[in-house]
């Protein structure tokens, strides 16, 4: 999931970089760009988050588990 995000995010970096070469200075699309990069940022943030802690639980959860039993 997380790659697909990063990938969206490569994608509208782009299409910001091609606004720019287009028009030569900073322009609404530009700015509507920016908006849906800093939101997929912050999708990606949060759903890093969720496997940092998924994964941190099942390490714990590993650790409480003994060989005996």
């Amino acid at each position: 999931m997380t790659e697909h995000l990063y990938n969206m995010k490569r994608s509208l970096e782009l299409e910001w970089q091609q606004e720019h070469l287009k028009s030569g200075k900073h322009n609404i699309r530009m700015i509507e760009i920016n908006k849906q990069i800093q939101d997929v940022i912050k999708e990606i943030i949060a759903q890093e988050f969720v496997e940092d802690t998924r994964d941190s639980k099942i390490a714990e959860s590993r650790s409480e588990v003994s060989i005996a039993t």
